[in-house]
């Protein structure tokens, strides 16, 4: 691990305003992922800014009937809250699928979105990773490579990696919003449909944040009802992440929401796939994952996406 300065910040507009300032600047809160990254010389921040004394880590109800998740807010926390379970069932599921419980004590609702992939090429800095180094080629895509676990879906000819949270798969299933403060202090919210950034010719640019800008919470809307369900298909039962995970809102006259992890750089889900779901698993995936591009060895993620709604949808 290189030699790094700390400070710890007690504002978020001047955490803010303190990473754009200090090129090389990152925020640490839990730091279940950043700390192996840096171990591991990925990610290699010259300063280290600590927003654990930020206060965002309150959930509370919105105006509309909504809630609003702070930026700190542990996932362990998150999967019990009383409201989560009650009216967002599928949050607290699918947070509870994810890593294990030592983790989740201290990973919060930021550091989860921004969590980066657990690509083995982005992970192993002997092989070219235009993630991790941009314009150096893709390992995943070179003749013989290891592919089973990456993405068919939404990916591009410079990276074929698939965001890893299963948290995320289930919010954006939730339509949520994500608040943020740039470095100027102005307020933004961002859809999560938008907050993550395909690859395309820019994999390194994973997200919608400017330079310093920082996540202050997530907000969900008001509870749509329905049956919640989270499935996450994977090589072992715990700490391991999702070949295929699917959420799944399903309402009492058939129709509902379904979002996928484990088959894209961001969780997945289409207006268009939704409204097939009266129709079936194979009727949803079929426009769900139309386009997609697999490899000869994670084609088989097509059919088990398939797989996994129908048996979802059968057991209710």
């Amino acid at each position: 691990m290189r030699q790094f300065s700390f400070e710890r910040a007690s504002d978020a507009a001047q955490a803010a305003a303190r990473a754009a300032e200090v090129e090389g600047a990152k925020f640490i809160a839990g730091g279940t992922n950043l700390l192996d990254l840096m171990k591991l010389e990925i990610e290699t921040p010259v300063h280290l800014i600590d927003v654990n004394g930020l206060g965002l880590d309150e959930i509370s109800a919105t105006e509309d009937g909504g809630l609003r998740i702070g930026a700190l807010v542990r996932n362990t926390d998150l999967a019990a809250h009383e409201t989560v379970r009650r009216d967002y069932g599928v949050l607290s599921r699918a947070l509870l699928a994810g890593a294990s419980g030592q983790l989740r004590n201290k990973a919060t609702t930021a550091g989860n979105l921004l969590q980066r992939t657990r690509c083995p090429y982005f992970y192993d800095t002997a092989q070219p990773c235009n993630k991790r180094e941009p314009g150096s080629g893709c390992g995943a895509l070179s003749e013989g490579a290891f592919s089973r676990q990456l993405g068919v879906v939404g990916t591009s000819d410079s990276c074929i990696a698939t965001h890893p949270s299963d948290m995320a798969v289930a919010m954006r299933a939730l339509d949520a919003t994500v608040e943020t403060i740039t470095p100027v202090g102005m307020t933004r919210q961002i859809p999560l449909a938008e907050f993550h950034q395909l690859p395309g010719d820019t994999p390194e640019q994973e997200n919608a944040l400017m330079p310093g800008e920082i996540i202050t919470a997530v907000t969900l809307p008001a509870p749509v009802g329905g049956t919640h369900a989270y499935h996450k298909v994977r090589d072992r039962a715990s700490y391991a992440f999702a070949l295929v995970s699917v959420a799944l809102i399903r309402q009492p006259d058939g129709s509902g929401r379904v979002a996928l992890g484990g088959v894209a750089p961001k969780p997945w889900r289409s207006d268009e796939a939704d409204a097939e779901l009266p129709n079936g698993a194979r009727a949803v995936m079929s426009r769900l994952l139309d386009g997609a591009r697999p490899t000869e060895e994670n084609a088989f993620k097509i059919t088990l996406a398939e797989r996994t709604l129908a048996a979802m949808l059968a057991e209710e």
